[in-house]
C-alpha cells in the first residue's frame, strides 16, 4: 500500500513547546472555522423563514435543511480542490486560504437580505455562499489533521490529533453560545427578526484572530523534506484514486468514515432538531441542554484519541458504531419520556391514525413554493407535521376521502383542489381548528412542558450521545492519516472523510426528517444513522487495517 506499512516504537517524549504551538493554533483556527460552518445549522428554522418565505411552513424547514446540507455536498469537491493543493504546494497556505473563504462567506451570509426584500434571488445567493463554506471546509479538515499528524512523535499521533478532532464540537458549542447570548440580550422577536445576523457579523472578528495566528506557522516538518528531496507528487488526485490507493479510500469510506459521521450528526444535531422540532422543547433551552452535554463530554476526544495510541483506532471507532446501532432507539424514547411525557402519553392512549388512498397522498416537499397540496390526505398530513403530532398510516380505499382518528374520535378531511384559495384557506382553518379541540382532548400537548421536563435526565441522555461522537470521532484523523503515504495524504484523507461527513452525515437531519414526514413515525428517520453505522462495522471489521503503531516518517 505505502510507506507507513512499517512499525515504529512509540515515543515517550513529552509535549514540546513548538508541539503545544502548533496544535495550538491549528486547533483554534479550526474552531472558528466549525463555528462559521455551524451557525447556519443551529439557526436552520429562523434561516428556513428568512430565506425560503414563499413556501409553506413544513417545506421552509425541509428546505433549509436541504440548504444546509447543500455545505456539506461539495465539501469532497473541497476535498479534491485544496487537498491537492496541499499535496503540491504545501499544508499551511491551503488552510490559509481555506479559512478566508470560509470567514468571508459567512459574513456575507449575515449582511444577506432575505426573500421578503430580494424575492428568489435571496435563497440562490445564500445556497451559493453555502456551496462556498462547504468547499472551504472540504479543504480545511485534511489539512489542519495532516499538519498536526505531520508534527507528532511516533505512538502520540491519536493524541495530537485528538485536539483537532475538539474543535468541530467545540465550534458547534460557540455558535450555540453566541446564538443563546444574542437571543437573550435582544429578546426571541428582536433575535428572529434581524439579531440572528448578529453570530454572522461576529465571524470576522474569529477571522482576523484565525488568519493572524496560522500566519504564524512553518510548514509541516515532513512536507519540507519531501519538497526537498523532490517527491511531491504531479498528479495527487490519480495517485490518490486511480490507484491501489483508490482501494483503500473507498474502504476508509464505507468502513470508518460513513458510521462515524452518522454517529456524529446523529448525537449533534438531529438530537437538537428532535428536541426542538419534534418535542416541541423551547430552543433556547435546548441550546443550553446540548451546550451543557457537549461541555461535558468534550474531553471524550482526548480521552479516545489517547486510548487510541494504546489498544487501536479501529476497535474505539467501530465500538463507538456498534452501540449507536443498538441504543439509539431506547435514547431517544427516553428523551421523549423526559422532555415530553404528555405527548408520550397521548400517543399510548389515542395514537392518531391517518387512512387514506395511498395513491392520493403526495409527498409535501416543493423547493419553489409552487404547487398546492390540496388532496383531502395532504390536508390531514400537513396539519399533523406543522404541529409536530406523529401519526400511523392506513390504507383507505381507491378514491375515499381521507380521515383522521384520534383514540375514539374521527374527523373527515375535505378535497380542495376545486376549490379557489381563499375557500380552500379558510376550510383549511376550521379543519385545524377542529383538529387542535380533537387533540388537546385526547390530551396532546401544543409544546413540551418546561415544569415537567427532567433537566438532569436529559442531560444524561444527551452527554451520552456526545460521548458516542467522541468515541467515533478522536481517533479518526489519526487512523486516516496512517492509512495514507506523504505525498498524497493530504488529497487521500480528504475525500473518504469529506464524503463520509459531508454526504452520509451532512444529509442525516434532511433525510431522516423526510423519513418522519412520509411516514408519520417521529422514531423512523433513526434507520438512516442506525444502517449505515452497522454497515461500517461490518465493513471496517473485515477490510481496514489497524494502523496505531505505524511509521508515516518513513
Amino acid at each position: 500500500m505505502s510507506s507507513t506499512a512499517a512499525n515504529a516504537p512509540p515515543s515517550t517524549a513529552p509535549l514540546t513547546k513548538g508541539h503545544k504551538k502548533v496544535i495550538f493554533a491549528s486547533s483554534l483556527g479550526t474552531v472558528f472555522e466549525w463555528y462559521d460552518f455551524y451557525l447556519y445549522g443551529s439557526l436552520a428554522v429562523i434561516i428556513g423563514k428568512q430565506f425560503f418565505g414563499g413556501l409553506n411552513e413544513t417545506s421552509q424547514f425541509i428546505f433549509a435543511l436541504l440548504a444546509f446540507a447543500a455545505g456539506f455536498a461539495v465539501r469532497p469537491f473541497g476535498a479534491l480542490v485544496f487537498g491537492r493543493l496541499g499535496d503540491m504546494i504545501g499544508r499551511k497556505y491551503t488552510f490559509l486560504i481555506t479559512i478566508v473563504l470560509m470567514g468571508l462567506s459567512t459574513f456575507l451570509v449575515g449582511i444577506l437580505p432575505s426573500y421578503a426584500t430580494m424575492g428568489i434571488a435571496a435563497p440562490v445567493i445564500l445556497i451559493v455562499l453555502r456551496l462556498l463554506q462547504g468547499l472551504a471546509l472540504g479543504g480545511e479538515y485534511g489539512g489542519a489533521a495532516t499538519y498536526v499528524a505531520e508534527h507528532a512523535p511516533n505512538g502520540k499521533r491519536g493524541l495530537y490529533t485528538s485536539f483537532i478532532q475538539t474543535t468541530a464540537t467545540i465550534g458547534l458549542f460557540l455558535s450555540l453560545l453566541v446564538i443563546w447570548a444574542c437571543r437573550n440580550w435582544l429578546g426571541k422577536d428582536d433575535f428572529e427578526a434581524w439579531g440572528w445576523r448578529i453570530p454572522f457579523w461576529f465571524s470576522v472578528i474569529l477571522l482576523g484572530v484565525s488568519v493572524w495566528i496560522r500566519m504564524q506557522l512553518a510548514e509541516s516538518p515532513l512536507f519540507q523534506q519531501m519538497k526537498a528531496e523532490g517527491k511531491t507528487s504531479k498528479a495527487p488526485i490519480t495517485e490518490s484514486f486511480f490507484s491501489r490507493n483508490g482501494k483503500i479510500a473507498l474502504l476508509a469510506l464505507l468502513g470508518a468514515t460513513a458510521g462515524q459521521a452518522v454517529v456524529w450528526y446523529g448525537g449533534q444535531f438531529y438530537s437538537l432538531f428532535f428536541l426542538t422540532k419534534t418535542l416541541g422543547m423551547d430552543p433556547n433551552q435546548a441550546d443550553i441542554l446540548i451546550a451543557i452535554a457537549l461541555a461535558l463530554a468534550t474531553g471524550g476526544f482526548i480521552l479516545f484519541g489517547w486510548l487510541s495510541d494504546k489498544i487501536g483506532r479501529k476497535k474505539i471507532v467501530l465500538a463507538g458504531c456498534l452501540i449507536a446501532v443498538f441504543t439509539y432507539f431506547p435514547v431517544f424514547k427516553a428523551l421523549t419520556h423526559n422532555v415530553n411525557p404528555a405527548l408520550e402519553a397521548a400517543v399510548a392512549a389515542s395514537p392518531v391514525t391517518v387512512t387514506a388512498d395511498p395513491d392520493r397522498c403526495a409527498f409535501q416537499f416543493d423547493p419553489v413554493g409552487k404547487a398546492a397540496f390540496k388532496q383531502s390526505c395532504d390536508v390531514i398530513k400537513s396539519a399533523l407535521a406543522k404541529k409536530g403530532i406523529p401519526y400511523i398510516n392506513a390504507a383507505g380505499p381507491a378514491g375515499s376521502l381521507a380521515t383522521v382518528s384520534i383514540g375514539g374520535a374521527s374527523l373527515n378531511s375535505f378535497e380542495g383542489e376545486a376549490l379557489d384559495s381563499a375557500t380552500f384557506k379558510a376550510q383549511s382553518e376550521a379543519f385545524g381548528k377542529e383538529l387542535s379541540a380533537a387533540l388537546t382532548t385526547a390530551g396532546y400537548p401544543a409544546k413540551a412542558d418546561p415544569a415537567q421536563i427532567n433537566k438532569p435526565m436529559v442531560i444524561v441522555l444527551l452527554t451520552f450521545l456526545v460521548l458516542l461522537v467522541t468515541m467515533v470521532y478522536g481517533p479518526i484523523a489519526a487512523w486516516l492519516v496512517e492509512l495514507f503515504p506523504t505525498r498524497i495524504r493530504y488529497t487521500s484523507m480528504s475525500l473518504p472523510y469529506h464524503i463520509g461527513n459531508g454526504w452520509f452525515g451532512g444529509f442525516l437531519p434532511f433525510t431522516a426528517f423526510a423519513i418522519v414526514a412520509a411516514t408519520g413515525d417521529i422514531y423512523s428517520g433513526l434507520w438512516y444513522p442506525i444502517i449505515v453505522a452497522a454497515m461500517t462495522v461490518v465493513i471496517g471489521a473485515l477490510f481496514l487495517p489497524e494502523t496505531k503503531d505505524r511509521d508515516i516518517t518513513l
